[in-house]
């Protein structure tokens, strides 16, 4: 289905970016793309996980990584203000009020509204410790820690929005856990790689959407990091029909999609597949999120 082109729809940015290990440059990328975001009407901002930097090791990023009341965070809550719109910051390098005892960090994907406040945070819960042939092997787990749990899904200017980071696409359980909550809108910022990114990327990410009915908003990193690393690309919106309703060309840049929160209540009126789940057969999704 095309997105109406009502003025009245909200109206989100997804952005792409090529992160390195240089925090400051990564910043100035970020912030031209917000301000471009803004300038277009965008109501909310989406960056892909790892948008603070992409290290060369382990040791590297223990040695970049803030906690959340760090400079580098205070210069995202200070854009977020002078631009008016609120920001998914998708996967920022944390250091938990826990780094003193554990020297390990936390994937966190932080809300921030358009007054630069810190509206919820959520730790990525599955960390991608995995040896894909042809690709670089990955052990997120060497330097980070599992969060311990989900975020309720939370109010925005464009909808409910359930937060996840990346390699969380892979558990259909989560996205189900997050629409049951209320999720309108699920967010998957990412930074794939090039041998899973033409495999499973887009039909993941269209699975999510259809499985939940939810809008699927996936920022992602692109391009060469260093000599160590590279990423797939491919930002995208999905709809909640799993139609890729925009999509982000070759490189750094962004692209824009409208929410229909109408069209996605008609969707679920008309195909209402939460009604017909029968957790008598293969169990419930348990306690709610509080």
């Amino acid at each position: 289905m095309a997105v109406s082109s009502s003025g009245e729809l909200p109206l989100v940015a997804v952005c792409q970016l090529t992160s390195t290990p240089d925090k400051q440059q990564n910043f100035k990328a970020c912030s031209e793309l917000v301000r471009e975001a803004a300038r277009l009407g965008a109501c909310l901002a989406f960056l892909p996980e790892a948008f603070d930097f992409i290290a060369r090791d382990p040791d590297e990023t223990l040695r970049l990584s803030e906690p959340l009341g760090g400079n580098l965070l205070g210069e995202y809550t200070q854009l977020a203000r002078e631009c008016g719109l609120w920001l998914s910051l998708g996967g920022f390098h944390e250091r938990g009020q826990d780094w003193a005892q554990t020297q390990k960090i936390y994937n966190c994907h932080v809300l921030l509204d358009n007054k630069g406040s810190i509206v919820a945070t959520y730790r990525k819960t599955h960390l991608c410790d995995v040896e894909i042939p042809g690709q670089e092997p990955m052990c997120e787990s060497s330097s980070t820690l599992p969060g311990p749990s989900l975020e309720p899904p939370i109010n925005t200017p464009a909808g409910k929005i359930g937060l996840a980071v990346c390699y969380d696409m892979r558990f259909p359980e989560l996205s189900l856990k997050l629409a049951q909550a209320g999720a309108e809108i699920l967010t998957y910022p990412s930074a794939f790689g090039f041998v899973t990114g033409p495999a499973h990327w887009e039909v993941l990410l269209r699975a999510r959407a259809i499985e939940t009915q939810c809008y699927v908003v996936a920022a992602a990193q692109c391009g060469r990091h260093h000599d160590k690393r590279a990423s797939y690309g491919h930002s995208m919106v999905v709809d909640p029909w799993g139609t890729v309703v925009a999509r982000c060309s070759e490189g750094p840049g962004l692209c824009l999609a409208q929410i229909d929160l109408r069209y996605l209540q008609q969707l679920r009126q008309h195909l209402p597949v939460s009604q017909h789940r029968r957790p008598d057969l293969y169990g419930n999704l348990s306690h709610p999120l509080s």
